[in-house]
């Protein structure tokens, strides 16, 4: 072996220990930054060669440049940034809705209810006092108004949803972008000569997009032979090389709203339940605040009808001369606990009595109106009891041009309804205390509104008459087949711990994910991170193997002197 040998061997290795400091030196300068992926030169052993019966080295080689990388394990961390990202999305917005339903607080829907009945309860001791009854109107009003805030504050709450989705939407769309413009770069680089090294940099910025993206929505990666990443949503390709389609999202109705869904923009395929930081707001938006609508509007519901088949059975202190019902049908001539009828609330075989008194003298003729709708023979429809109501001495009934029932008495007398034992005058809307059908539109029945003394405390005992007040008072407390045999209060207070508990759960949920998350990262820093102290140990290492062969160089060139001066 001869001294240009030498030479030889030590010029690679100065090149080989100068690309060691280098990298090392890379490592170091990019220490604090979360997304660097650290890197390492790879070396390997020359092709030996025999000269004589000697057997001599070639010296080291570096083979390249490479990211230290576990593609299982970003697999592993992409999913669990995405379990996470939605229970907490999911939990966020649960701990929101808490506080708009303020339960603990000294304004919240049971205490309007308390109030409501309180107001009830002190109307029974003076029936005939306009103060009284106008309390009770005053807080039955209060009561409307709170599940209508309430309701409108949980519509607020799943609105503003649409914000979060879009804006996720739009950031997801530029990460989607910036690796579709990455793939084809680190293609180029690499293949340039370089096909033993990463593109290191484009690689970071690459996974960093990965990382963020797969915590918006769960992603599937595979890389190719030639170090492209291929993406995927369950199945549906989102990054093929350098092409790629965008997230949408569009806007449908829900329960009164316009919320917000995500699709891939190519082929519609909707990720709205797939997952991610897009699949728990969505999930908590419809399941958990749209499960709560549900629930406001089934208690409301309950309390307008049931409140109201007590209230239409009652009196107050003077009768109707004329009334319309609130509610219309769709079809006059189809029986009325039918759906086509388009009736809200549906009424039961059954009869209510009407009472018909003459103001001078004071004689009331009280007339029994069957309701039919037992299912045998022909049921009672609009029409059918438009007669029926016809038929009584000094009143008459018409259907109005929108399908209602208007019912008028004759000059000088006036009517009162009793004993409803079908719900047919609650359902049409006919004397009651509330209006409307569910939380988004419950309110006062304007004729109360504007006459307290319709208020029905009592069932035809005179101005002193508390009856029907006792009645009222007790409804809160009874069971109803409209809520599976609970009471109010209990339904109310069951959907309440419902919300608390899904919240505590998913709070829990959220936790735990983030702690396997936080156990992830931590396994990629241990393998993909920088170690300030392993560099300073690599640097001496290649420092001191640069001043061998150094050393070998400069001894090579003394002996070059040598030869040339004898």
């Amino acid at each position: 072996m001869g001294l240009n040998s030498v030479l030889r061997l030590g010029a690679q290795a100065v090149q080989v220990f100068s690309a060691g400091i280098h990298v090392a030196g890379q490592n170091v300068s990019n220490a604090n930054n979360p997304d660097y992926i650290r890197e390492r030169l790879n070396l390997s052993t020359g092709t030996a060669y025999r000269i004589g019966n000697l057997i001599y080295g070639t010296g080291a080689t570096a083979d390249g440049i490479k990211q230290q990388i576990n593609l299982y394990l970003e697999t592993r961390l992409h999913h669990a940034s995405s379990d996470f990202s939605e229970a907490d999305a999911r939990a966020g917005i649960l701990k929101t809705l808490e506080l708009r339903i303020n339960e603990l607080g000294d304004s919240d829907l049971s205490t309007a209810m308390n109030d409501f009945v309180g107001a009830i309860e002190n109307a029974t001791n003076q029936p005939e006092s306009a103060t009284m009854r106008q309390a009770v109107i005053e807080q039955g009003t209060q009561l409307a108004n709170h599940i209508d805030v309430l309701r409108t504050r949980v519509n607020e709450l799943r609105v503003a949803q649409n914000v979060r989705l879009d804006q996720l939407v739009n950031e997801a769309n530029r990460l989607i972008d910036t690796v579709a413009e990455l793939n084809p770069k680190i293609v180029q680089l690499e293949a340039s000569g370089l096909l033993q090294s990463d593109a290191g940099t484009l690689r970071s910025q690459r996974y960093a997009a990965l990382n963020r993206l797969a915590e918006i929505v769960p992603i599937d990666i595979r890389e190719r032979s030639n170090g492209e990443f291929d993406v995927s949503i369950s199945g549906h390709p989102l990054i093929v090389g350098g092409t790629s389609q965008h997230l949408e999202s569009v806007r449908e109705p829900d329960r009164g709203v316009q919320v917000a869904y995500v699709r891939l923009a190519d082929s519609n395929f909707n990720i709205s339940s797939m997952g991610g930081e897009i699949g728990g707001i969505i999930e908590g938006r419809d399941t958990d605040v749209g499960g709560f609508v549900d629930d406001l509007d089934t208690y409301a519901s309950s309390l307008i009808f049931e409140f109201n088949k007590i209230h239409a059975s009652g009196e107050g202190l003077r009768g109707f001369e004329s009334t319309t019902s609130e509610w219309r049908v769709d079809d006059t001539t189809t029986a009325l606990n039918a759906a086509a009828t388009g009736l809200g609330f549906s009424p039961e075989h059954g009869r209510f009595e009407l009472k018909v008194t003459n103001t001078l003298t004071g004689i009331t003729e009280t007339s029994t109106i069957d309701i039919d709708l037992d299912g045998i023979g022909t049921d009672t429809t609009l029409e059918s009891l438009n007669a029926a109501l016809n038929a009584v001495t000094n009143v008459s009934s018409t259907i109005t041009t929108t399908n209602r029932l208007q019912i008028n008495s004759e000059p000088g007398y006036e009517f009162r309804f009793s004993n409803d034992t079908s719900g047919a005058l609650a359902a049409l809307g006919i004397n009651t205390f509330f209006s409307g059908r569910d939380s988004s539109d419950i309110a006062l029945n304007d004729n109360l509104a504007n006459d307290h003394t319709l208020l029905a405390l009592g069932q035809g005992g005179g101005p002193s008459d508390n009856s029907n007040a006792v009645v009222m008072s007790r409804f809160h407390d009874q069971q109803l087949t409209s809520l599976e045999n609970e009471t109010l209060v209990s339904f109310y207070e069951t959907v309440v711990a419902n919300v608390a508990q899904t919240t505590a759960s998913e709070t829990t949920v959220s936790e735990g994910l983030d702690g396997y998350k936080q156990s992830l990262l931590s396994q990629r820093q241990q393998y993909s991170g920088v170690s300030l102290d392993e560099e300073a140990v690599q640097l001496l290492e290649f420092q001191h193997a640069f001043q061998a062969a150094a050393r070998l160089i400069s001894t090579a060139d003394e002996l070059f002197t040598v030869l040339l001066n004898i």
